[in-house]
């Protein structure tokens, strides 16, 4: 499906190159149409070169209007995105002005339109924008609204672009691009484990289920149906995919086995407590100022048994690693049989934050190393490597 991403002059313009990219590697194609005023803040070659398609900066050029332009991109397109929108061009789409080829491209489209409005927080809470934003909503345009937090005005406030993975996120949902995985279970574990030590104590680790939460919806915008493990986590429960609660080693096992034959992809994001108090008090052990001894015993190994069980399902682990995380993750692969793991280095305190350095390996590639990327678009990435290995396993079978 063609995108046609309107960028419109705002500091926040810079962001909409990530937005194109991102659009791209999900496999839509992208057509940037850029306003004069945007054009004092990126520049039509940085979009070029990036994409290898031309921009659209004007409604008049010699070489531009053997067909009308404007005409043939509002019926080709299945969509029309904008990203960032001020409130110049929300005034303009509201009441039908048309000056310039974004919006004269407005009022020729007859496809779905996103709006991710990015301002000052005087002027989105300004009366004017409030209605022209309730006139285009009442449309039936989907907005990403901004977000709140510092703007580049130096003020505190709603106004702030919304966050690149959520815009594309909904960009690909509103347009349908989500069939990449069409078809497919997947089965994801996230979040950390909890052992009981007695009714008030515990042992677990720092996993916040970042990771597996961004993986499972990234899985279920390609079209998967996803089923999510999770162990004890603050995040919300994502729409659209079923999440069994789990909090021990031993639940996570019997859920994953329990959906394991109905997989096609098994993702064992979920960072499974290693060990598990010895002997589980049922009454609070007290503190009576002599030192407390903690006998530990090995946890269910679940990914282990996966690989042993393993038939058609696609199989990727993580691994949390100190020291060497890709010489560890190769061992590791191997001894479990998995046709992909992630490996990350949780020496720098990874766990709980929104971005992550993880290195992708296959059995006989070369590790593909993805540096300080958000854990959505790490998501997308392991999912671009899945789809691939899905798709040479689909080549590979002989037809009959």
């Amino acid at each position: 499906m063609k995108i046609a991403l309107g960028v419109t002059g705002c500091i926040a313009a810079y962001k909409s190159i990530e937005v194109m990219r991102g659009l791209q590697k999900a496999g839509a194609s992208v057509q940037v149409v850029l306003t004069r005023s945007a054009r004092e803040f990126v520049t039509p070659l940085t979009f070029e070169a990036l994409s290898g398609n031309p921009v659209i900066t004007d409604m008049f050029r010699r070489d531009f209007n053997l067909s009308i332009r404007h005409i043939d991109l509002a019926q080709e397109a299945g969509l029309l995105a904008v990203v960032p929108a001020t409130a110049n061009i929300l005034g303009k789409f509201a009441r039908g002005i048309a000056d310039d080829f974004l919006s004269t491209l407005y009022l020729s489209c007859p496809a779905p339109v996103l709006l991710a409005p990015a301002m000052n927080v005087e002027m989105w809470n300004h009366a004017a924008v409030r209605e022209n934003v309730q006139i285009l909503r009442a449309r039936g345009h989907r907005f990403v609204d901004p977000e709140e937090g510092d703007l580049a005005c130096g003020m505190q406030g709603e106004g702030r672009l919304a966050a690149v993975e959520r815009i594309v996120a909904e960009i690909l949902d509103q347009a349908g691009c989500t069939a990449r995985l069409a078809g497919l279970r997947a089965l994801i574990t996230a979040g950390p484990t909890v052992e009981d030590i007695d009714p008030v104590r515990f042992v677990s680790n720092r996993s916040s289920g970042k990771m597996g939460y961004a993986l499972a919806q990234a899985a279920r915008r390609l079209g998967a149906e996803v089923t999510l493990v999770s162990g004890p986590t603050h995040l919300s429960q994502p729409a659209g995919i079923s999440v069994i609660p789990v909090r021990s080693a031993a639940q996570m096992m019997n859920a994953v086995l329990e959906r394991f034959d109905n997989a096609d992809l098994v993702i064992m994001t979920a960072a499974v407590a290693d060990f598990r108090p010895a002997d589980y008090s049922p009454q609070k052990i007290k503190k009576d100022g002599s030192p407390a001894v903690l006998r530990l015993a090995p946890t269910e190994d679940i990914l282990l048994e996966l690989g042993k069980r393993k038939k058609h399902q696609l199989l990727v682990g993580f691994a949390a690693e100190t020291g060497n995380p890709i010489a560890c993750a190769k061992e590791k692969m191997k001894k479990k049989n998995l046709d992909l793991i992630v490996a990350n280095d949780v020496s720098s305190g990874v766990f709980g934050a929104d971005a992550a350095t993880v290195h992708i390996l296959k059995p006989g590639d070369d590790p593909v190393s993805l540096h300080q990327l958000t854990k959505s678009d790490i998501a997308l990435r392991v999912l671009e490597v899945v789809g691939a290995i899905l798709a040479s396993r689909r080549g590979a079978v002989a037809p009959e």
